[in-house]
């Protein structure tokens, strides 16, 4: 293991260990003194603690335990490694805190009880216990950890039946939060159950969307070459537009890059020190779909095929094909062996104009790089047929570093393993 991947590492457990305090202070401070109860194992083990007086650490790592014992066997030690680190941690915490906090019981010598630092502010307890909860689950996600509890059990029921992870959890949790009437016989902490799990939920939500926030930056400058350069030095995309500044009616270079939030602050002080004069306007991206950023997570539906298109039968769409070629007589062929499957495009139709320099590239290379050129900058599967009518075709995911290659010795070879692929998947 490389020292930046031992730092990474670090860096993870420790902001797993804050997450987790976080998470412990909502539970010992705001949601036990005010006999609360949200959702997960932490719920269930407060439910726990209200009817038996059993502290709620030995009844949270009594019950993870097994869940991390059945997770190990169902789902192998990996996705588990930072799970108990966190469930142990968390055990020691709750102990903890609950040991600083705990007062003399005027009602019942000897014993200890957990004080209502706040006063009487029952809901104010809901709200402050659910943010800080909130917050310390998003921490421990946000650095590949898990407090355990039902995130197991959405996690190993999600593997054998075809339930979404997050219809799991809100399913357990509804059941442990309505599960404390039956202490209390009191709906109203039902009803702040279910409010502290919806507050929490919204936390995580706030915190995660955060960190996955992107911003577009436009920046208009003299120097926008050696901008660009330094962008894509960075990993980031970046794209060069033509503009012309209207009252000097000068040629401009607008640069437009997109690019995650936390690296707002690089970019700044990226352009101010290759250009001190730029002009910048930055923006929020509020949905990013593409390549380093989100995937696209709706259906594909026909256009016209929806519930207006009454005299018309909704066709199958067929997925793009490229064919590395502009020539007209080939892509012809090609569509009329391959109409059935694919939407055969020629090079211009995606973008491809082989006659700017950096696309021309590809009209000197060997079959095999020409159809890789078009996977790794357009995305799309692609085909290249040669004089003597032999294919080439690649197909992958658009991110592998290496794709799939096979030879086929003419167009109808090509069509039956196209069939075969279609009748395996």
């Amino acid at each position: 293991m490389t020292k930046s991947n031992i730092l990474r590492e670090l860096k993870d457990y420790a902001l797993i260990s804050v997450g987790v305090i976080l998470y412990a202070v909502g539970v010992t401070v705001f949601m036990l003194p005010y006999s609360l109860t949200t959702g997960g194992v932490a719920g269930a083990a407060s439910i726990v603690y209200y009817a038996t007086g059993i502290e709620v650490q030995v009844t949270y790592v009594i019950v993870n335990i097994i869940l991390l014992i059945i997770a190990i066997k169902e789902l192998g030690i990996r996705f588990c490694i930072k799970t108990i680190y966190a469930v142990f941690f968390m055990t020691f915490v709750l102990w903890l805190f609950q040991r600083i906090i705990e007062v003399p019981d005027p009602n019942n010598l000897g014993a200890k009880m957990l004080p209502q630092l706040i006063g009487e502010e029952s809901f104010m307890a809901c709200v402050l216990g659910a943010i800080l909860a909130g917050t310390g689950v998003a921490l421990c996600f946000e650095n590949n950890g898990s407090t355990g509890g039902t995130d197991i059990i959405a996690a190993i029921v999600n593997k054998h039946r075809n339930m979404s992870l997050g219809s799991v959890i809100m399913a357990c949790d509804v059941v442990i939060i309505s599960s404390c009437y039956f202490i209390f016989h009191d709906w109203f902490r039902v009803i702040y159950g279910f409010v502290m799990l919806f507050i929490c939920s919204a936390t995580i939500d706030y915190w995660m969307r955060r960190r996955q926030q992107s911003v577009q930056f436009m920046i208009f400058s003299r120097n926008a070459d050696a901008i660009a350069d330094a962008i894509v030095q960075t990993h980031h995309g970046v794209t060069i537009l033509d503009g012309e500044g209207w009252y000097t009616h000068t040629d401009r270079k607008v640069i437009v890059s997109v690019i995650r939030r936390r690296d707002q602050a690089m970019m700044q002080r990226m352009v101010k020190r290759i250009d001190p004069y730029a002009f910048v306007s930055m923006t929020d991206a509020s949905g990013v779909w593409g390549e380093g950023f989100d995937q696209f997570k709706v259906k594909d539906t026909n256009p016209g095929a929806g519930r207006f298109s009454l005299h018309k039968p909704p066709q199958t769409k067929l997925a793009t094909l490229v064919c590395v070629t502009n020539n007209t007589t080939k892509i012809d062929t090609a569509q009329q062996v391959l109409g059935d499957y694919y939407d055969i495009r020629s090079l211009l139709q995606v973008g491809c104009d082989t006659r700017k320099e950096f696309y021309s590239v590809i009209l000197g290379q060997e079959p095999r790089k020409r159809v890789s050129f078009i996977k790794k900058f357009f995305g799309f599967d692609a085909f290249y047929l040669s004089k003597d009518g032999t294919v080439t075709l690649v197909q992958g995911n658009y991110d592998q570093a290496e794709y799939d290659i096979t030879e086929h010795p003419n167009l109808e070879a090509l069509k039956e393993y196209l069939e075969k692929q279609k009748k395996t998947k």
